[in-house]
């Protein structure tokens, strides 16, 4: 069954690790042998500035791992660079989509012109945050209860303006809520229930609720601690407890996947280490639900969600 995947963290290796190769480096949890092997037929490329790169030097990180994103992955000729989502209907046979994503604006500093450049380059997916405060938002390791900053809001113009996703992964808890009204397309690209799993990165049923009935989806992702917490290895079993309670408080249509393979290295699931288990997880979901509810989280609810995008206004 094909898969969409909404986050990994491949492109941060391609820049860090020597002499890497995206076709079949077994340092990377979903290079292109895997994601075959697992029937990704989309993955979501995410750019990461990692917090201890200088911030005079975080645009020109941004820009390499963009380099690395054409040089070693699009190189590869199966890989088809999204643009447009009508795209996704167009992937022939052996095809894989690979779209790029901006895990936090820490790069832009105050500059909306270089957001603007990330946006023609490509980006499909903006996160405000990563996981601390920036000059657009606070993530969710700073107190829940500070809102968006000023920035914020010529940001959020921007990405309605070219129809990006807002993504609210490491969104802290009130820029989240603020967030909502604001954001003309919005997603959570891999987060898990926090009801299940206590931790400031997964969302409330309040949250989640209220994200889909602003028109957004939830991504389950594969972080055993946001799985179980304090947790370093954990089980598809467990995984499927947060997926249950997903769907019964906002149905299959409104879940996808959002791994955050490479981004969590050494830690796992077992049976669901990298991208070429994928279908471990399916064959799972298979004893709960029917093939038409699996086939909706695993790829066809994310594609419905975009194809309608230009047809909803904010």
């Amino acid at each position: 069954m094909d898969i969409i995947d909404l986050h990994c963290d491949v492109l941060e290796k391609l820049t860090r690790l020597e002499a890497v190769d995206f076709q079949n480096d077994n340092r990377l949890h979903a290079n292109l042998n895997y994601l075959q092997a697992g029937k990704v037929k989309v993955q979501v490329f995410a750019i990461f500035i990692h917090p201890d790169v200088p911030q005079k030097e975080k645009f020109l990180e941004a820009a390499r791992q963009i380099e690395a994103f054409h040089t070693k992955v699009l190189s590869k000729s199966e890989m088809v660079h999204i643009t447009d989502w009508r795209q996704l209907d167009e992937l022939k046979e052996g095809e894989i989509g690979a779209v790029l994503s901006l895990e936090g604006c820490d790069c832009i500093g105050e500059d909306i012109g270089k957001l603007q450049h990330l946006i023609d380059a490509g980006v499909k997916i903006v996160g405000l945050t990563w996981n601390e405060e920036n000059t657009v938002a606070y993530g969710t390791s700073e107190a829940p209860s500070k809102g968006l900053k000023p920035f914020a809001h010529e940001v959020i113009q921007l990405l309605n303006q070219h129809d990006i996703l807002l993504d609210v992964a490491h969104l802290n808890e009130q820029g989240f809520y603020e967030v909502l009204p604001l954001a003309k397309h919005i997603i959570a690209s891999h987060c898990n229930a926090r009801s299940i799993c206590d931790h400031p990165r997964n969302l409330t049923d309040e949250q989640i609720k209220a994200l889909v009935q602003n028109g957004g989806r939830i991504h389950v992702v594969f972080y055993p601690p946001f799985i179980e917490p304090a947790k370093e290895t954990t089980t598809i079993n467990e995984l499927l407890k947060h997926i249950q309670h997903l769907t019964s408080l906002v149905g299959v249509e409104s879940i996808g996947f959002g791994s955050d393979f490479d981004g969590m290295d050494p830690l796992a699931i077992e049976k669901l280490s990298n991208a070429s288990e994928y279908q471990n997880l399916i064959n799972a979901l298979l004893n709960t639900y029917s093939i038409e509810e699996v086939q909706m989280m695993a790829s066809k609810g994310f594609r419905n969600y975009v194809m309608g995008i230009g047809k909803r206004e904010k």
